[in-house]
Order: C-alpha cells, then structure tokens, then sequence
C-alpha cells in the first residue's frame, strides 16, 4: 500500500450506535451493542480502579460497569434522566459503560470516514478509529477494544 491509500477501516455498510459524552459526540459499532439500559446503580467494588464504577445484575449475570471519562482523560460528568448503560460485548465478555446520552443509530460506509486525528480534545487518537463530519456536528468513531484494553493494562499494573 502507498503512503496516499487510505486504510479501510469498516467494510461495506456498518451501523453505530451513538452516545454523548459531555460535548463529544461518539459512536460504536451496533455489533458491539447488547443492550442500552437505564440501570446505572452501580454495586461498589471494594478496591477497583478509579475507572470501575461498580457492577450491576443483569438478568442473572454480574457485569462491570466502567467510566469512559475517566479512561479517556475526560472531565467527570453527572448522572441525569438521559445517563444510560451501554451493554457491550467485548471479546465474548459482557461490560457496561455510562454515557451521558444516547443519541440515533448511523449508518456509514468507509468514503464516510476521515482518519482520526492524533488528539482530540485532549484523548489520544488510539482511542479512535475515524471522524465522520455531518453538516452539524463531527462524530467520533471509538475504537471500543482500545479503550476496554487500557483497562486490563490499568489492571495489570495495580
């Protein structure tokens, strides 16, 4: 591949679920999408990393719930009647993530991207898997098994 080529990053059509968190608009992969739910009461986990929230009971199945702000160096944010849970299914494991607000799902092809940007807003571009600019806004694609990842890394450490 040349140095001009641009990286296929998704094939043919994909949805995402979108999600604010405070101004940032970002969107994953519906795939990756169990379930969005309203539980955000967090059990505590006596120790856990600044990042765990806590864990909820989910039909039977205990799931960790994480802070994205925290993993990805954002300000802390409140809790409101627009706050959901996002069940992800990450490598065959069941993890929430709280978002401030659940927005519409996307519908994009490959042409529809932009390569992420190094930073943005102070997140390194890791994290991203493209940008997608509407006449509006700028949505963020995340690259959801990078920002999970850095959690076993964080936990790895501790």
């Amino acid at each position: 591949m040349s140095g001009n080529e641009k990286k296929s990053v998704i094939s043919g059509e994909q949805q995402f679920v979108t999600f604010y968190l405070g101004e940032l608009l970002m969107a994953i992969p519906i795939a990756h999408v169990q379930e969005i739910n309203r539980q955000l009461d967090c059990t505590p986990v006596p120790q856990a990393p600044p990042y765990v929230c806590g864990v909820v009971n989910l039909r039977g199945e205990v799931v960790t719930v994480v802070e994205p702000r925290h993993i990805l160096h954002l300000p802390d944010g409140e809790h409101t009647r627009e706050s959901r849970n996002l069940i992800i299914n990450s490598h065959g494991e069941s993890v929430g993530i709280i978002v401030d607000k659940v927005s519409d799902i996307l519908t994009l092809t490959d042409e529809d991207l932009t390569p992420p940007p190094a930073n943005l807003k102070g997140i390194e571009g890791r994290f991203f898997v493209g940008v997608h600019q509407r006449d509006e806004d700028v949505v963020v694609l995340l690259h959801i098994d990078e920002m999970l990842n850095e959690t076993s890394e964080y936990a790895a450490m501790a």
